[in-house]
């Protein structure tokens, strides 16, 4: 919960890691053991209560309950727009605002940071966003009302009827979402495929008999299907036999696994090279590899922060940031997306101010951000931040997971793109999952921050040493990046995905689609709000042999819903221009029309 820019989870935390804690509150649990060690009757507890009289409940009182909480929340949904469009009275901090307009700061000039355009939706399309949820969610309770009294089956796993006194492992509000909006657009998402992950891919073919409850393959195979949702940025997710004979050797020599931690035998000449190579590449003293690239935030920043110091996060930064900030046990506080000026308030207050209670001072302050935000397409606003770290005095960690090797004239990520000198970024972290086409992920920077990670580091300590075909992949795909390789293949697939994302998002905006982003940003999202067109988006994709990600509620807002089109070196002109065919023909067909400013496509429509 975020009150004031503040998270207040630490007592929430408490209570799930107290050592007394089975399901039910200390107070009660101690309240129900001191009554019965007197030899008194137990206190019920008002969770038990609501057990014991759920069981009398008359199912006209149900049928009330329902429809009564569906009214709440469709006025909620009403009230939500209402104060979206400024008619009501909006009392909550407005995370998001910042991205309903222009960022602030010059166009395009190198080292500096480029506009990017938070469009709004139009008006009838968030009326109609609003009233699609709402129509939902009201016929989810009128479900539920049915699987009580048993006129529809109930698939979702519930509690046994032994175990109807226990306090209950499955909270039914909390899987109404899961139960009556997820599973009936459950086959766009975890689609099993059968080929390697490059610019087409081939999906084994699987169909529903239960309404998505359930999936059967039917042995087909959907062949050569463009692939839009993987990222592999560089093209290095491939099988040409060529390029990976020496991968094929590291394994005859070393095998897959080594398993042992880094800390024991874990830790083979090959990643030494590759720690020195990714150094190298980084323009930086020293760097630690790892095996996951999710375990490299996680694991590591309890290792940098703990009690006593603060972290200061862009309200868009990935779990793993947000699950390693928690784990730490640091006071962490938001600031609004890529907003420099909320970002210095949130400084001066907490450096003026101190720790909460004590007033002391914070023994560290670390600002956490993302180089690409994978969701957004947005970029980091680093000189700027850069600027706010030095007058301040605080540490600023930069995770580059989409940006490193995707981004700058030689790959480099974020610091090459605008410029910066590396050793004003503290701690540089990156994966190898994307732009590598490997897996695992480093921590770069100073040669003392490193050898102080390789005895802390929880990753480190406690997990398997990186696999040495993966190392080889890394070292294959750095060496070809810098040219180390006798070659500029690196070069030539680094300025091919520059001009597959220039390309990609000039062809979509002017189609008229709503798109958010930075111009250099290899991630494309674009905006579908409603979550009808959501689903009817990804599915006619499919139909036409184009495999793309859809993302909607609870991972953007309500009203943001969006398909996102990750770009690929190994992309061909030819394969994007059928994305834009398929899409306009999607919209000609499903979508209402309007006029559209650009004349080209006036005649056509536009897709909302």
């Amino acid at each position: 919960m975020v009150q004031g820019g503040v998270w207040h989870d630490r007592l929430l935390m408490k209570t799930l890691t107290h050592p007394n804690q089975n399901g039910l509150k200390c107070k009660e649990t101690q309240a129900c053991d001191d009554a019965t060690q007197k030899g008194s009757e137990p206190i019920v507890t008002s969770r038990q209560h609501r057990l014991e009289s759920s069981k009398h409940v008359p199912v006209l009182i149900e049928v009330l309950l329902y429809l009564r909480s569906s009214i709440v929340i469709l006025f909620g949904h009403l009230r939500d727009f209402l104060r979206a469009v400024g008619i009501g009275e909006r009392k909550c901090t407005r995370g998001r605002e910042k991205q309903k307009k222009h960022v602030q700061g010059p166009a395009v000039t190198f080292g500096q940071h480029r506009q990017e355009v938070f469009e709004k939706a139009p008006m009838h399309v968030a009326v109609l966003t609003y009233l699609g949820f709402g129509i939902v969610t009201l016929f989810g309770y009128f479900r539920d009302f049915l699987r009580a009294v048993g006129l529809e089956k109930r698939n979702i796993a519930q509690e046994r009827e032994e175990q109807k006194d226990f306090v209950p492992l499955y909270q039914d509000f909390e899987n109404f979402y899961t139960r009556n909006l997820y599973m009936r657009v459950r086959d766009n998402w975890n689609r099993p495929i059968c080929s390697l992950p490059g610019p087409v891919l081939d999906l084994m073919e699987r169909v529903s008999d239960d309404y998505n409850w359930t999936f059967r393959l039917t042995g087909r195979t959907i062949h050569n299907v463009i692939n839009m949702g993987s990222y592999n940025y560089l093209g290095f997710a491939e099988n040409n036999a060529e390029f990976l004979e020496t991968v094929a050797e590291k394994t005859r020599r070393y095998g897959v696994g080594v398993c042992s931690t880094r800390q024991e035998t874990g830790t083979l000449d090959i990643h030494v090279e590759l720690e020195q190579q990714v150094a190298n590449f980084l323009g930086v003293e020293s760097s630690m590899v790892f095996g996951m690239g999710f375990a490299t935030n996680s694991m590591n920043i309890p290792a940098l922060v703990g009690k006593g110091c603060l972290i200061l996060s862009d309200e868009l930064n990935h779990t793993s940031l947000i699950l390693g900030a928690r784990l730490s046990g640091a006071t962490i506080k938001v600031y609004k997306h890529n907003d420099m000026d909320h970002l210095e308030r949130q400084l001066r207050e907490s450096i003026s101010s101190g720790q909460l209670r004590t007033h002391r001072p914070w023994r560290k302050i670390l600002i956490m951000v993302e180089g690409i935000y994978s969701m957004e397409g947005s970029v980091v606003r680093l000189p700027e931040l850069i600027a706010l770290k030095k007058k301040y005095k605080v540490c600023l960690y930069l995770d580059e997971a989409h940006s490193i090797g995707a981004v700058g004239a030689t790959g480099k990520g974020v610091t090459e793109l605008f410029g910066v000198n590396p050793e004003d970024v503290d701690v540089m972290m990156g994966t190898f999952t994307k732009s590598f086409g490997a897996a695992g992920g480093y921590i770069a920077g100073k040669k003392d921050l490193v050898d102080y990670l390789r005895s802390r580091s929880h990753s480190a300590m406690y997990t398997s040493g990186m696999s040495p075909p993966i190392a080889e992949q890394i070292l294959r795909a750095i060496k070809c990046i810098t040219g180390q390789d006798g070659s500029e293949e690196g070069i030539r697939r680094i300025r091919q995905l520059a001009q597959n994302t220039r390309y990609f998002r000039a062809k979509v905006k002017e189609m008229g689609f709503i798109i958010y982003g930075n111009d250099d940003s290899p991630v494309v999202p674009i905006l579908l709000y409603m979550p009808g067109k959501v689903v009817a988006f990804a599915r006619e994709m499919l139909e036409r042999k184009i495999a793309v990600v859809v993302v909607g509620f609870p991972a953007t807002p309500l009203t943001e819903a969006r398909a996102r089109f990750c770009m690929s070196a190994a992309h061909t002109k030819d394969m994007l221009d059928e994305q834009h065919h398929a899409r306009l023909d999607f919209s000609l067909e499903n979508s209402k029309t309007i006029k559209l400013p650009n004349p080209t496509y006036a005649a056509l429509g536009r897709r909302l």
